[in-house]
């Protein structure tokens, strides 16, 4: 359990951490804008950049994923854990191949999360105005814009595909760049 000095005791070690190497964070956040203005300016190579990074990870974490399962044998779930990689070695294996196609899929996905994420943002909303008072209108315009973007990128298929993917990572890289910026210089002014 952890108690309320421990808490501050670990909030004054990050806070004096983050001050130490205010530099770096700053250095993180201007290659993250610089990212991320590239993934803007140019979305369809930023989506196959993240067609590609996917189809490594999948690759590479099956193939470990195999190693270990079978390193494992004995525990339970092998068959499991099996499939487990062997899917995640192929998805890799189909996304390195064919990356183009690997956009159009991903893009679905994205499309159908933003969908599932605004119809339930919108009903938590909903749900929940009277504890939220005034400020579930916010959480309501959050949801809708949710379903605007999907309505966008699904109604746009497969032409959404081309841009959606590197315009979200690059607004994502932009924001994120910007935000340890700001951190970085507060804590250096802090």
């Amino acid at each position: 359990m952890t108690l309320p000095h421990e808490i501050d005791s670990l909030q004054s070690k990050m806070t004096a951490t983050v001050r130490k190497h205010w530099k770096a964070f700053l250095i993180e956040g201007i290659l993250f804008v610089i990212l991320g203005l590239a993934a803007i300016v140019v979305p369809p190579l930023a989506s196959l950049a993240v067609a590609i990074f996917l189809g490594w990870m999948f690759l590479v974490s099956g193939i470990a994923g195999l190693v270990l399962t079978f390193w494992a044998r004995q525990m339970p779930g092998f068959w499991w854990s099996l499939l487990s990689a062997v899917l995640a070695i192929g998805v890799g294996a189909v996304l390195l191949a064919r990356p183009v196609q690997g956009i159009l899929t991903l893009t679905i996905v994205v499309g159908a999360y933003f969908l599932a994420e605004g119809v339930t943002t919108v009903m938590y909303a909903l749900e929940h105005r009277r504890e939220l008072s005034r400020r579930w209108g916010w959480l309501l315009i959050a949801g809708l814009m949710d379903i605007i973007v999907a309505g966008i990128i699904i109604a746009g298929l497969p032409g959404t595909a081309l841009w959606a993917l590197g315009l979200l990572v690059g607004l994502n890289l932009l924001f994120g760049g910007a935000s340890l910026i700001a951190m970085a210089l507060a804590a250096r002014d802090g």
